[in-house]
């Protein structure tokens, strides 16, 4: 269902909230999507969240802007235009208290996508109420965030064959996640950026998108709670 919600500045912002049976107990996962915005296939992505015990958030870091799937010349000037600090200090810091505010005490996490995957890196260094985040083939600038500082359990999943986020830079940022002592998992998948996008059928790949989502779940479960499925 869509939502408002206040940001911590007080302005407020539009969400996607798929809730579970379970209701509003359950733990929480705020999932940032894509450079293509809030669109049918990220609130298909909260859906799949609810369906597996969490209460799933997805705030409109584009504030109502989308750009149709196929269409990279405006979702990149979309992403150009994006203040990803206020995307993570803001929109994602306000999804992850306004889930807290809803249920106190229940434990939080962040997954994104992409320029998600990179926000959701950040967000485990800037947003001190998240206690486990995943990134799914995105990595952040060094200005946005550093990777030695990220303070709770991560897991990433990147491709071999990702043009945009290389094999050598998800090296770089393994090291660094070493050397800070970060909590984290790292795999990689023998499939092309944005694997688990069922959308986008040249880059789909069903095997590494099912093994991502198993490991998702599994590793939610071990850091902020939920029900084995």
């Amino acid at each position: 269902m869509k939502i408002r919600f206040a940001r911590p500045d007080g302005k407020e912002i539009d969400g996607y909230l798929a809730m579970p049976e379970a209701g509003e107990n359950s733990p929480a996962v705020v999932v940032v999507p894509e450079w293509w915005g809030l669109n049918e296939q990220i609130r298909g992505v909260a859906d799949r969240l609810a369906a597996a015990g969490y209460r799933a958030l997805v705030p409109d870091i584009f504030h109502g802007r989308t750009a149709k799937i196929g269409d990279p010349r405006t979702a990149a000037r979309m992403l150009e235009e994006l203040d990803f600090k206020a995307a993570v200090e803001q929109d994602i810091r306000g999804a992850v208290r306004h889930l807290e505010e809803r249920a106190p005490g229940t434990r939080a996490a962040v997954i994104g996508f992409c320029a998600g995957g990179a926000l959701a890196i950040a967000a485990a260094v800037h947003v001190r109420e998240l206690n486990a985040a995943v990134s799914f083939y995105g990595i952040p600038k060094p200005e946005l965030a550093d990777p030695r500082l990220v303070r709770i359990p991560f897991m990433g999943h990147f491709a071999h064959r990702d043009q945009s986020v290389t094999p050598e830079r998800v090296g770089i940022l393994e090291n660094q996640l070493k050397e800070g002592g970060v909590n984290h998992e790292i795999h990689r998948y023998d499939a092309d950026h944005a694997f688990f996008n069922e959308q986008r059928p040249e880059v789909y790949d069903e095997t590494a998108a099912v093994a991502a989502w198993d490991r998702t779940i599994a590793f939610l479960q071990r850091t902020i709670g939920g029900t084995p499925m």
